[in-house]
């Protein structure tokens, strides 16, 4: 009996052990690993885990030209295509913008411009193509190249719109498209982060080179091979360089210019906000409900149909009864109106779709983003830039050719 006692006691004393080292064992994991602990403050060798990556240490300037719309040549194909050309210009302009947002919050990069096209100077430069925007699908073509002609990335991104979006509270006001221009941000500092400080570098030399190489090929042109792609830098100018210092003040006045062009893409793109986020939800619920209906949407329809018949017939068929006549009269107008409804609910997210869409084309009506004219000076010489965007642009980089034209012919003459 007391052996047995004995033997009890050894397995309760082996138990409570046993309890103790893993009570000992979790106190030291739970000490050292502040990540497991459910509350309190971390270690400072958890923040230490957890800070963002470090930015490079050269700051590419990115240039975005408005997105190709991705319009067919023939426009009798964008019904059949379900494509709306004024709202198709009027996203490419605000995906253009969307992505600037998106490359701006990566902190990255320096400069992010979005240009009326690719003429624009920078060192990196991202053009996109739109594929498809429904409401529901987005997808566009993206290809990032550098300044020395270097293709940095060529890929299709998309995107689907989960129905859970609209059902939550806490989005609205949210476009469903940002998690497409975020995956390609991403994409775009995933490559940058591969690239070498001295490569980047070069970039910059190159983007100066070029630059002024739009103004004075033959001086310019001997720094770089451009016999090959990407271009190769051959060797550099001296910082001091009078030609060269000319040309980078002529290419801050550019820049200048293009940052002055940005509060235009910004008030674009608020403009339309409100009818575009409506315009989204609504058609995502059409074309939800053209989804479902081929059979389920059909039936409704049919149903409603069959409904409005019955109520007829049951109409027709009163026996001239005072009750009868009422419950007849009764059951024709319940089922009319239900009838009107099924059919009726097909319709309405189609109608506000258009609605919205009818009020986005309003504004892609002036899609070419009118700016008031304005006079500029420079080295004692005006312009006066008239017309849309892409012409005041235009104008501008004349402007400023003639303005290197007329400082450098006291030069060529001596």
């Amino acid at each position: 009996m007391t052996m047995n006692n004995n033997v009890k006691t050894a397995k309760k004393i082996l138990v409570y052990v046993l309890i103790f080292s893993h009570f000992l064992v979790g106190c030291v994991t739970t000490g050292n690993q502040n990540s497991s602990a459910e509350a309190g403050p971390r270690t400072s060798s958890y923040y230490v885990q957890t800070a963002e990556p470090v930015s490079v240490a050269t700051k590419l300037d990115v240039i975005i030209p408005v997105f190709d719309p991705g319009l067919s040549g023939n426009s009798k194909n964008y019904k059949e295509e379900g494509i709306w050309p004024e709202l198709r210009r009027a996203e490419a302009n605000r995906f253009a913008y969307q992505l600037k947002q998106a490359l701006d919050d990566s902190k990255q990069f320096g400069a992010v411009r979005v240009t009326p096209d690719e003429t624009a100077s920078g060192d990196l430069y991202v053009l996109g193509k739109i594929k498809e925007s429904d409401g529901q699908e987005v997808e566009f073509d993206l290809k990032v190249v550098d300044i020395s002609g270097k293709k940095w990335l060529d890929e299709g991104f998309d995107h689907e719109v989960d129905e859970s979006f609209y059902n939550d509270i806490r989005n609205s006001g949210l476009d469903p498209y940002a998690p497409i221009f975020e995956d390609a941000a991403d994409e775009i500092v995933d490559v940058l982060l591969k690239r070498s400080i001295a490569e980047l570098e070069n970039l910059k030399y190159i983007a100066d080179l070029r630059f002024g190489a739009s103004f004075n090929e033959t001086a310019f042109m001997e720094y770089m091979d451009t016999n090959r792609t990407p271009i190769k830098l051959v060797s550099k100018p001296s910082d001091d360089d009078p030609l060269l210092q000319k040309v980078k003040a002529i290419r801050i006045r550019e820049q200048l210019f293009v940052d002055n062009l940005q509060q235009n893409y910004v008030s674009f793109s608020q403009n339309m906000d409100a009818s575009y986020l409506r315009w989204q939800e609504a058609s995502f619920t059409e074309r939800q409900l053209r989804e479902e209906a081929e059979s389920d949407s059909l039936m409704q329809t049919i149903g409603g149909i069959v409904l409005i018949g019955l109520a007829i017939a049951a109409a027709a068929n009163s026996d001239g009864d005072s009750f009868g006549d009422a419950a007849a009269t009764a059951g024709a107008v319940a089922g009319g109106i239900g009838g009107a409804i099924l059919i009726s609910n097909g319709f309405d997210s189609r109608e506000e779709a258009k609605f919205h869409q009818d009020a986005i084309n309003e504004i892609g009506e002036s899609i070419n983003l009118e700016l008031a004219p304005q006079v500029i000076s420079m080295e004692d010489e005006t312009v006066e830039l008239t017309g849309n965007i892409q012409e005041q642009f235009t104008q501008w980089r004349a402007f400023l050719k003639r303005i290197y034209e007329q400082e450098s012919t006291p030069e060529i003459a001596l």
